[in-house]
């Protein structure tokens, strides 16, 4: 990539062939932006080269919220290094509404290279959002292998949970996208799942990339029948496009064959009167 400018040009494109769909929820891969890091100079140490990505958050920021103006959507944007207090740097996803103003929320977990080679440091709070057909949360890649998030989000009324992911093999792939899919029946909520493809040899951690983009839905009578509702070509640049019928996941709420979020109050107080046996 030669300017920011070219960057720009790309995402550009990508939601505004959303909007030709006339989509109203544009969602974006974990660290797409890392091939800003192509500006730079790429010999240096890679923590140092994370934190000069973190610099270009301003345009970037300027750029999403632009776009989403532009078109009156929502845009969740992928995730881009930023800097915290006392000058730590996290993995943070913007949300952004049709009038342009945004929310964060802040990848929760770090997975080794994260933590171990770039020095990225979690974030300490969930969010939810409110949108003008329904709450969304967004769980960042690892974040998802985590069910309380999800379950916390449900609780608060969310009907989409938004997962940006990045990861470098199948194995990875799969663990993210596993988790999503038993989040959304656990939960009874659809699931976006967004993947970085593609690769990057000079930059490591993100040199090689494996994923295949989805939408999910719970696994019930209202929804399809493999509770996959829209799925991409595994490792191609592509868009997806699904109509989440916000109404039937509702009803299956109230209607479904089972009713797992409902019913998890129950396992709420089995767990709460956890007894040991000796045998």
């Amino acid at each position: 990539m030669r300017s920011f400018e070219q960057f720009a040009d790309q995402v550009a494109g990508l939601v505004d062939t959303a909007a030709d769909y006339k989509a109203r929820l544009v969602v974006f891969p974990e660290y797409f932006t890392v091939q800003l890091l192509t500006l730079g100079d790429l010999a240096r140490p890679i923590p140092e080269q994370v934190r000069s990505l973190a610099g270009q958050l301003p345009a970037f920021l300027e750029l999403m919220s632009g776009l989403a103006r532009k078109h009156g959507i929502y845009v969740v944007a992928g995730s881009i290094p930023a800097r915290g207090e006392n000058g730590a740097i996290h993995n943070d996803s913007y949300v952004f509404g049709p009038d342009g103003r945004q929310g964060l929320q802040g990848k929760l977990h770090m997975t080794r290279w994260e933590r171990e080679e770039w020095l990225v440091s979690p974030r300490r709070r969930l969010n939810v959002f409110a949108t003008d057909f329904g709450r969304i949360a967004v769980a960042i890649c690892y974040d998802v292998e985590f069910p309380e998030i999800a379950r916390a989000a449900a609780r608060r009324g969310c009907d989409i949970l938004v997962v940006p992911s990045c990861t470098d093999d199948r194995q990875g792939f799969l663990r993210v996208r596993y988790c999503a899919q038993a989040r959304a029946i656990e939960n009874q909520m659809f699931v976006i799942h967004a993947c970085t493809v593609g690769s990057l040899p000079m930059v490591p951690a993100v040199s090689l990339n494996y994923g295949q983009a989805a939408i999910l839905t719970p696994s019930d009578f209202f929804f399809a029948r493999d509770g996959i509702l829209a799925e991409g070509t595994p490792n191609s640049e592509m868009m997806i496009v699904g109509v989440l019928e916000l109404d039937d996941l509702r009803a299956s709420r109230e209607r479904g064959t089972v009713l797992p979020l409902r019913d998890s109050q129950t396992t709420a107080e089995v767990l709460a009167d956890l007894h040991e046996i000796e045998l």
